[in-house]
């Protein structure tokens, strides 16, 4: 802090400090004005302008020093000025007296805040550009925040001065007239039977309807503009529709079936979306061949003779078509039909806030949830379509394997397949532009996925980028030319199949979504709020086509507060929570993940430490020839609370599930050392690494008193 902020923070101390030393709190009582009333208001009609004046700068001071009692101030101007002096005074005075304050705050503290927490407050500050008056405006007619926490709360963000003045102006009238008018009744009252003379009354019970009065207003306001050029149905056939059968549609039907409401799910492909039919379900299933391939490879470190002699890729991808169909029937129209669920298969379009037409038929509906997902991402490279490319969604058709597999995008799912592929026999090159595989993760922990993978045989690229597809003299393969960023030289790779994983795109486009002109965000999904509702009240998104996370249990997650707050919203809404959230990579080793790692704590200036403890070290693990990986916890300083776990090990994503349970239920590492695991299991890892905590952060004093008693005990 320089010494021009220093200063002005040493003015404002100081005469905050006089305020309380001096006690000049006592002069602004009713009691006070009601024992001086008749001298004050002598002296004002003595010197009016004096008068109005002195109370005009009194009151700035007072809010611009966030004083307490600017309410009691209000109550007394209106007792010694009248309504409208007072009103016009008050009104000017705390506007500006606000300003001043907002200004100090931006002055002094802006840029020391913004630099130490602005990757917590991005969202924040992205609300605030983007509809910050309208924030502003909410809280000054809805006062559930004090007024001078505002004022210096607003200084801290990137909103104008001219907005936060004027929207004060005008926000605070409206509260300003009824406290004043409040103030003109209550200096009337002489004696106890007065306060319940009628204009008290009604000047006490417009202060406690006007911030539900307000809040109603703003309401109508948003709904007037958003709704504006539509026509609202005067009656409906559905209380929600479904847009889209993956996990995300599949869980909000039916939390809608299940509390009795009418609800259509339409899809225009198969139930289960991607998770079962392109996803989850399909790639578990490949990668458990996989493994089962890789164990009988190295059986011989068991004592075991084994060789494969052929591994029918055919056969592997049937069986992988006939786990999707053991499925099926968990998420089929026949099953969500007996829960009460309308199931339609078509094509839907959005014709307004509340019409959605199918198969030639316009559905009403009072509410809508889009969870229509997402699909891969091809990107524009020079040659790609010439050479096929696969994705996740279409590369369940092979049934021949690969002999050189060319995989782009060292994400989750590129890990993944180069992995199981190689163990089937393929000769693997991933590829990805970072310096890391898993760039999200920490550097020890994508390291670890790194070594296993170069181990078994996969060539990972990393720091390379595709930059085009070639043909060359030879038919029987493709060619792709990389750059190497860091020796910024091109390198030439043939292969045979080339898998594009780099990441998926929201599917926004072709049932009506332009027509409404919903906002998206800049990564293509459609921007929702904390209650997931679009900047329609009444339509709202959930799973990969809104984000931020592109995972199935996400969805679902998601799916069950929109699902509430459509059916529900009028009386209670609910945000949804993304505090405990576990992911995994299914590699092997599994990496997985809940809560922060020590790459988002060192982006969000989270003071944190962290507790290892190596899988190695385990009995289990060494007995199942597995011990490698590691856990990892962050915890704040000098605590037991968890702030995060990653653990890369031999079922990493079981392992997560205790963790993430304690901290749903914020429970430390002090109650998972207390219990009893069962021994020798995997889940033993979790209660050793409550014990690496515990040794770092044992009573070193306590212990050592504990010595000299039992040193005590010996003579």
């Amino acid at each position: 802090m320089n010494k021009k902020k220093t200063l002005l923070l040493l003015v404002i101390v100081s005469l905050i400090a006089l305020w309380l030393h001096f006690d000049l709190g006592q002069y602004l009582t009713l009691e006070f004005i009601k024992q001086e009333q008749l001298a004050l208001q002598a002296k004002i009609e003595s010197q009016l302008f004096t008068a109005y004046l002195s109370f005009f700068v009194l009151y700035i001071a007072v809010t611009a020093l966030s004083l307490p009692g600017a309410a009691i101030l209000t109550l007394l101007g209106a007792a010694l000025f009248g309504f409208w002096p007072s009103l016009i005074i008050i009104s000017f005075a705390s506007t500006i007296g606000a300003t001043l304050a907002f200004l100090s705050s931006r002055y002094i503290l802006q840029d020391w805040v913004q630099q130490r927490f602005g990757q917590r407050l991005a969202t924040i500050n992205q609300g605030i550009e983007n509809e910050g008056a309208f924030y502003l405006l909410t809280l000054r007619l809805i006062p559930v925040v004090p007024f001078f926490l505002i004022n210096l709360l607003m200084g801290l963000t990137p909103i104008k001065t001219r907005t936060f003045f004027v929207v004060s102006q005008l926000g605070m009238l409206a509260g300003t007239a009824i406290y004043v008018n409040a103030g003109t009744q209550l200096s009337n009252i002489n004696s106890l039977s007065e306060i319940i003379s009628f204009p008290v009354l009604i000047s006490l019970v417009l202060l406690g309807i006007f911030p539900l009065l307000a809040k109603a207003l703003i309401n109508y306001i948003k709904g007037q503009k958003v709704y504006s050029g539509w026509q609202k149905p005067t009656a409906f056939d559905q209380n929600l529709v479904v847009i889209g059968a993956g996990a995300g549609g599949l869980v909000s039907s039916y939390i809608a079936a299940a509390v009795k409401a009418e609800v259509t799910l339409i899809e225009r492909h198969k139930m289960g979306g991607d998770c079962l039919n392109t996803g989850c379900v399909p790639s578990k299933a490949l990668i458990r061949v996989a493994h089962s391939a890789y164990e009988l490879q190295r059986a011989q470190q068991f004592g075991i003779e084994a060789k494969i002699e052929k591994i029918d890729f055919k056969a592997v991808m049937t069986r992988v078509h006939n786990v999707i169909k053991d499925i099926e029937p968990h998420d089929s129209i026949e099953r969500y039909s007996k829960l009460g669920v309308n199931c339609v298969q078509g094509d839907a379009t959005i014709l307004s806030p509340w019409e959605v037409e199918v198969n030639g038929k316009v559905i009403t509906t009072r509410n809508i949830i889009i969870a229509t997902g997402a699909s891969p991402l091809l990107p524009n490279i020079s040659g790609l379509n010439t050479v096929n490319p696969l994705t996740s969604d279409n590369l369940w058709q092979l049934d021949t394997l690969p002999k050189k597999l060319l995989i782009l995008g060292g994400g989750p799912i590129g890990c993944e397949l180069a992995q199981a592929f190689n163990r089937f026999g393929a000769s693997v090159i991933l590829v990805e532009m970072a310096d890391q595989l898993l760039n999200r993760e920490d550097k020890d922990a994508a390291d670890l996925i790194y070594q296993k993978l170069t181990h078994e045989g996969v060539k990972v690229l990393l720091k390379h980028k595709a930059v085009s597809f070639v043909e060359k003299g030879s038919a029987q393969y493709h060619h792709v030319r990389l750059d190497d960023l860091t020796t910024e030289q091109t390198v030439d790779v043939e292969f045979d199949q080339v898998i594009v994983a780099l990441g998926r795109v929201a599917n926004t486009k072709g049932f009506g979504l332009e027509q409404l002109k919903l906002a998206t965000n800049p990564q293509g999904t459609i921007k929702v709020n904390h209650y997931l509702q679009t900047q329609y009240p009444n339509i709202y998104a959930v799973g990969d086509v809104a984000g931020p996370f592109q995972l199935t249990h996400a969805a679902a997650h998601q799916a069950w507060y929109a699902s509430v707050n459509s059916l529900f919203g009028t009386f209670k809404k609910f945000k949804a929570d993304y505090s405990v959230l576990p992911a995994v990579t299914y590699t092997a080793p599994e990496l997985a993940r809940v809560g922060l790692n020590e790459k988002e704590a060192i982006s969000q200036n989270i003071d944190y430490r962290t507790y290892t403890y190596p899988i190695s070290d385990l009995d289990r693990a060494i007995a199942d020839n597995a011990a490698e990986g590691f856990v990892k916890v962050l915890t704040p300083p000098n605590s037991d609370k968890i702030l995060g776990v990653t653990i890369v090990g031999h079922h990493g994503g079981e392992l997560l599930a205790e963790f993430t349970l304690a901290m749903r239920y914020k429970l430390g590492l002090n109650k998972i050392l207390s219990t009893i695991h069962p021994y020798p299991t995997m889940s033993e890892a979790t209660k050793y690494t409550a014990g690496v905590w515990k040794q770092a952060n044992a009573p070193q004093k306590l212990l050592a008193m504990v010595k000299r008693y039992h040193q005590w005990m010996r003579k």
